[in-house]
């Protein structure tokens, strides 16, 4: 108990001093192992567990489908989804918001990323919304919370991560993902739309726009649902496993963006593929950095004393499972959110099916609450692009727009506890 309290003084005293969380959690677990089995096993443990881990060929999956949301990216996907959605919903009262909060659910289904969603939607959306007076608060909160719909929508690289730590299916992860990550978008909306109604000025309503030019701008949308239903369709089918689908994806996405739209020049293409590297490299570290932590952890039987501890509690699974997403809840305010979830699954993971919860809907779930960690002071990374990317606007006045919809997040999670077929009816119908 000594050494392993060390250890995690160690881990969050690297935290904090900025350390990437990679590099701390291989290096703790580095001297972990060192502490509790020797030099030499733990040398040779770290070979053995990284050539084991990153050989594997499902890994793959996590650069493919970062390039198909790179590409998208870089061939403009994202401002025709805005136009479309800005078009059909911006006509309400708070319309533009919630446009912005469509449009950064279909992008997330072909991207999977919070901070390029985010970026993108900031330079898109933010000056629609400047343009009609919208509250600076309202504007950042909508983009900021619409984009950690990246990772709860599929494809989504938390989920894939996920999958291949705890050996789940990376095709039921999806599908049962797909209908929280709808109904927080949903409850989103109905976020911005309750804030207008109460503050007329916040939210006033766009221009009006007729059926003709509705209906000329739904092919803006068509290559996100055509894309998102090749692979998903795929994957029910069974046409292909999910890795195959990373391949499947990036390929259509790039015969989409550049042979049938022709947006996707050759300068576009090195940049997505440049960008797809960037993001690929930081995940893999992170994971590489998660095994080794995992492993130390493994050994100190840690999770196994947390599993025997948790089964003696008189208390219902659920209040255990509150108080595990509290703690996620909080971690996620002071620590990358992927790094902690990956440091965590080891100890959580075992828990939760001693507690009788499906590994799908644990995975899911943990979406959920990681994504808000994107967005809460004081490392919500999402708030921070946002108000990078924006002259005017505070970070302080990011941070005060996501509290408005941060009931939508608990609203979720309480439905999914509650009713759990909404994870797992979809995964069900999957071969």
């Amino acid at each position: 108990m000594i050494g392993l309290t060390g250890i995690f003084i160690l881990l969050m005293v690297m935290i904090v001093l900025q350390m990437p969380v990679g590099f701390s959690m291989a290096v703790v677990g580095f001297f972990g192992l060192w502490y509790v089995t020797g030099l030499d096993s733990a040398l040779s443990m770290i070979g053995t567990e990284t050539w084991s881990n990153f050989s594997s060929y499902g890994l793959t999956v996590i650069p493919l489908f970062i390039l198909m949301g790179t590409i998208c990216f870089h061939s403009g996907v994202n401002k025709n989804l805005y136009d479309t959605a800005y078009k059909w919903f911006g006509r309400t009262r708070g319309g533009i918001a919630m446009a912005t909060v469509m449009a950064c659910a279909g992008f997330a289904a072909i991207c999977g990323s919070n901070n390029a969603t985010a970026a993108t939607m900031t330079t898109v959306a933010l000056p629609e919304m400047k343009k009609y007076n919208y509250n600076k608060a309202l504007s950042a909160g909508s983009i900021a919370c619409g984009s950690t719909l990246g990772v709860v929508i599929p494809p989504s690289v938390v989920l894939i991560v996920y999958g291949i730590q705890t050996g789940q299916s990376i095709g039921k992860l999806f599908w049962g993902s797909t209908l929280p990550g709808i109904l927080m978008a949903i409850l989103f909306s109905l976020t911005i739309y309750l804030l207008c109604v109460r503050h007329p000025e916040w939210g006033p309503g766009g221009p009006k726009v007729t059926l003709i030019e509705k209906i000329k701008s739904i092919p803006g949308a068509i290559e996100m649902i055509v894309l998102f239903g090749l692979i998903m369709g795929g994957l029910y089918t069974g046409a292909y496993t999910p890795t195959e689908a990373g391949a499947a994806g990036a390929f259509f996405a790039l015969v989409i963006a550049g042979t049938i739209r022709r947006k996707l020049k050759w300068k576009g293409l090195v940049s997505a593929i440049v960008d797809a590297l960037k993001v690929t490299c930081m995940v893999i570290v992170i994971v590489w950095g998660a095994v080794i932590f995992g492993r130390f952890l493994t050994i100190s039987r840690l999770p196994f004393i947390a599993v025997d501890f948790v089964s003696t509690l008189q208390v219902p699974p659920y209040m255990i499972m509150v108080f595990i997403l509290i703690i996620y809840g909080i971690a996620g305010m002071v620590m990358d959110a992927l790094g902690f979830l990956l440091i965590s699954i080891p100890i959580f993971f075992p828990m939760a099916i001693q507690l009788g919860y499906d590994p799908v809907w644990f995975g899911c779930i943990l979406t959920v609450i990681t994504t808000m960690g994107a967005i809460t002071p004081p490392v919500g990374i999402c708030a921070y692009v946002v108000s990078g990317m924006s002259e005017d606007i505070s970070l302080s006045t990011v941070f005060k727009g996501v509290l408005w919809f941060i009931p939508a997040y608990a609203i979720t999670m309480a439905v999914m506890i509650f009713f759990p077929k909404i994870a797992l009816f979809l995964p069900s119908l999957v071969k």
